[in-house]
C-alpha cells in the first residue's frame, strides 16, 4: 500500500468570502428584503460573510439628521435579525464603529484618479438632483473609493449584486488592482455574485422608494399595512367592478407574483379577467398574503427593540470581530506600501 506524503495533499481552498451592506437612511421597505435580505439569508449558510450598517454612506445625504443616524441604525439592525440573518453565521458591524474603513479609503483616495470618479454614472446622473437638495458634497462624490475601502478591508472576494450594478463594482476593482500593483499587495479584486433582484414597484407602480412615499415596511404595522394595499395603482382601464381587467397592468397583481402562491396567482388572475372578482377582492387578498410573511418578524423586532442590551451585546460583538479582521488587512496594506508613519508629529 502506497504511503501518501501529508504534505503533497493539495490543501482544500478556504470559502470565498461575501462582503456586502447597506446605507442607514430609515426604516426598511419591501425592497430591501427581495432586493438584499432574501438573498442574504442563503449566503449565511454558504460563506463567511460580512454584513454592514453603512451609517458613513448614509451621512453623505443625512447630515443634517446626524441625530437620528443612531436610532436608524439600530432598527436596521433589528429588521435583519428579526428577519433571520444569524450574527452566530455572519459577521454584522456598523461602519463608523470601524475606523480603519475610514484610514483605508483615505488611501485609496490618494491614488484614485479624479477622472475615474467624474465617470461614475450614479454621480453624473444625480448631480443636479444633489444640488437642489443640498448633498453635492465631498462625501457623495468619494462615495464610491469609500465602498471600494469597505469591501477590501474584509477581503471580500464575491458582492451579491444585480445584473444592473455589475458596472458599479468595477470601480472597485480598479481602485483595488492599483493598490495591488503599486505595493505589491494581494487584495481580492472582487467579483460580482449575481444575484435575482425582482422588481418590487411602490404603491403608485413607480420604484419603490421612501422619497417617493410609496413604500410598504418590512415591519409594517396591520392597520397602516390594510390601508396601504387599499391603495395600491389597479388595472386604469378597468372603471367598473363588472368591467374585465387585465392582471398584466395591475401593480396589486405584480404584488400578488412576490407575496401569493400559484393557487391565489391563478384565482385573481381568472376573476380580473372575466371581472368575477372586484379589486377590492384582490386587495384583501394581498393584504392577506403580505401580513402573514410580515407578522413573525414584526414581532420578533418588537422584541428585540424591547431588549436593548441584548441588541448592543450583538453590535458590540459583531463589530469588535470586524475590527480584528480589518486591523489585519491595514496592517498588510501598511507593510506593502513600507508606510509606518503612525504616531509621528506632523506639526
Amino acid at each position: 500500500m502506497d504511503v501518501v506524503d501529508p504534505s503533497l495533499t493539495p490543501k482544500p481552498k478556504a470559502p470565498l468570502r461575501v462582503m456586502s451592506g447597506m446605507r442607514v437612511t430609515g426604516a426598511l421597505h419591501l425592497g430591501h428584503y427581495f432586493g438584499a435580505i432574501k438573498n442574504w439569508l442563503k449566503l449565511q449558510d454558504q460563506h463567511p460573510c460580512y454584513f454592514g450598517l453603512m451609517d458613513w454612506h448614509g451621512m453623505t445625504t443625512a447630515y443634517k439628521q446626524t441625530a437620528e443616524i443612531d436610532h436608524w441604525t439600530r432598527d436596521m439592525l433589528a429588521d435583519w435579525l428579526a428577519w433571520g440573518i444569524d450574527p452566530d453565521k455572519c459577521i454584522l458591524f456598523i461602519q463608523s464603529r470601524v475606523p480603519e474603513h475610514l484610514e483605508l479609503f483615505m488611501i485609496f483616495a490618494n491614488l484614485t484618479p479624479m477622472g475615474w470618479l467624474e465617470r461614475v454614472p450614479t454621480w453624473k446622473d444625480a448631480v443636479e438632483e444633489a444640488k437642489q437638495n443640498d448633498t453635492h458634497n465631498l462625501g457623495r462624490f468619494a462615495y464610491p473609493v469609500l465602498q471600494a475601502a469597505d469591501v477590501a478591508l474584509y477581503r471580500g472576494a464575491l458582492i451579491p449584486v444585480g445584473a444592473d450594478q455589475v458596472s458599479h463594482l468595477e470601480l472597485t476593482r480598479e481602485i483595488i488592482r492599483r493598490l495591488n500593483h503599486l505595493y505589491k499587495a494581494k487584495l481580492p479584486e472582487p467579483q460580482p455574485l449575481l444575484t435575482e433582484n425582482p422588481l418590487v414597484p411602490g404603491l403608485d407602480g413607480r420604484k419603490m422608494s421612501k422619497s417617493y412615499h410609496n413604500s410598504l415596511l418590512m415591519a409594517e404595522e396591520e392597520k397602516e399595512l390594510r390601508k396601504k394595499v387599499n391603495q395600491m395603482i389597479t388595472d386604469t382601464q378597468r372603471v367598473r367592478r363588472e368591467d374585465p381587467g387585465e392582471p398584466e397592468r395591475c401593480t396589486v397583481f405584480t404584488y400578488h407574483k412576490l407575496f401569493s402562491s400559484l393557487e391565489d396567482q391563478a384565482w385573481a388572475t381568472v376573476g380580473c379577467r372575466s371581472a368575477g372578482i372586484g379589486c377590492g377582492d384582490c386587495k384583501a387578498r394581498l393584504y392577506e398574503n403580505i401580513n402573514r410573511l410580515i407578522a413573525p418578524a414584526r414581532e420578533r423586532k418588537k422584541d428585540l427593540l424591547n431588549n436593548p442590551q441584548h441588541l448592543d451585546s450583538i453590535i458590540e460583538s459583531g463589530c469588535a470581530k470586524a475590527r480584528t479582521e480589518a486591523q489585519k488587512t491595514l496592517r498588510d496594506v501598511r507593510e506593502r506600501m513600507k508606510f509606518h508613519s503612525a504616531g509621528r508629529l506632523w506639526f
